[in-house]
């Protein structure tokens, strides 16, 4: 692999300044969203176009990160739980039921508010980013900190695997909060996220990677992951990209301070009360701190770019519902360094 004169890796390099190549995509967005706009559209060009199907570019960018996230399972750590299964099992029902218990009280809080239509959009939003599975940068986070990684690998893995009915269930579960449009969208698209879009965008992207890893001889499986690796970290910024485009170029163009203000609150509140109620939960049922953390960063962290590629999807005349969605997206890796930099102060004390 090339070498900076630094002696580190480009991929180093750019796992390391992550925070700032999204920043740059952000800005990108901003600045020139024409590219990112035309990006978000099905286009039927090349064996595509002849076959007559559409190609969905943030669809596949989406399916090329979950495979390349399946890649790198480290299914080996997973035989650990098998002894404990309590962090997994207690991450994964608080993950499941946090959004049954958080998103009511902001939806009846948004309703006094002198919004039309009693902050339906900002609630979709959230609705559709609490139903996703644990966030796959879960790892990363509890890699870096004071987390149990297998537990954390587990939540990922097992979220993944029920999202198909979990997702549905949610969406169906939330969408008497809403009013209008909204509520008629979502519940029509609740009816066959599981299938169209929680199964084949989501699950078996994911599970094609893991039975990659499982069926290719370790120099084939080397070579595939040096490959992927950088290849889904570029598309995931493409696709960071794409998303923002939709809302932060017209945003700028036609700024609506009180949106941007009230986008900002709801998706601090639902991040903050997540993270804070698997703090809770943990320190209730006197998790160590390693799985505790687990348990919190699972709580709290949601697939945002899955969310996001739903939202263009269901709604895709109403873009600023992806300003909630990209504040919640940035908002939950701050709240997961603080996890991490709490765990890394216990065991400077310890």
């Amino acid at each position: 692999m090339n070498r900076t004169p630094s002696g580190k890796s480009p991929l180093t390099l750019l796992r390391s300044h992550l925070g700032w190549a999204v920043g740059a995509s952000y800005l990108a967005a901003t600045t020139v969203p024409a590219p990112g706009l035309w990006l978000r559209h099905p286009h039927t060009t090349g064996a595509a176009g002849i076959l007559g199907i559409p190609f969905q570019t943030p669809h596949f960018l989406l399916s090329l990160v979950l495979f390349t996230a399946g890649l790198q399972v480290p299914l080996h750590e997973l035989r650990a739980l098998l002894g404990r299964p309590t962090a997994l099992l207690t991450g994964l029902t608080l993950h499941l039921v946090a959004p049954l218990l958080i998103i009511p009280g902001v939806a009846f809080a948004l309703r006094q508010s002198p919004d039309s239509d009693g902050g339906s959009g900002l609630v979709a939003a959230m609705i559709l980013i609490v139903a996703m599975p644990v966030a796959a940068g879960a790892t990363v986070w509890t890699s870096k900190g004071d987390g149990d990684q297998p537990t954390t690998v587990g939540l990922v893995l097992a979220s993944t695997i029920v999202s198909p009915l979990t997702i549905p269930v949610t969406m169906t579960a939330l969408c008497p909060l809403l009013s209008g449009e909204y509520a008629a969208t979502l519940a029509g698209t609740a009816q066959t996220a599981g299938n169209s879009f929680a199964l084949t965008g989501v699950l078996l992207p994911c599970g094609a990677g893991i039975l990659c890893r499982l069926a290719l001889p370790r120099r084939l499986m080397d070579r595939l992951l040096g490959a992927a690796v950088p290849t889904a970290m570029l598309g995931s910024l493409l696709l960071t990209y794409i998303n923002a485009s939709g809302v932060l170029g017209p945003f700028v163009s036609h700024p609506e301070p009180v949106l941007f203000v009230a986008a900002l609150a709801v998706a601090a509140t639902v991040c903050g009360l997540s993270f804070t109620l698997g703090r809770i939960t943990a320190r209730v049922l006197r998790l160590d701190a390693p799985a505790g953390a687990s348990v919190t960063l699972a709580c709290g962290m949601n697939n945002s770019s899955a969310s996001a590629v739903l939202i263009t999807t269901t709604l895709p005349d109403r873009p600023h519902v992806l300003l909630p969605v990209l504040a919640y997206s940035l908002l939950q890796k701050v709240a997961a360094g603080v996890v991490v930099r709490a765990g890394r102060g216990r065991r400077a004390r310890a």
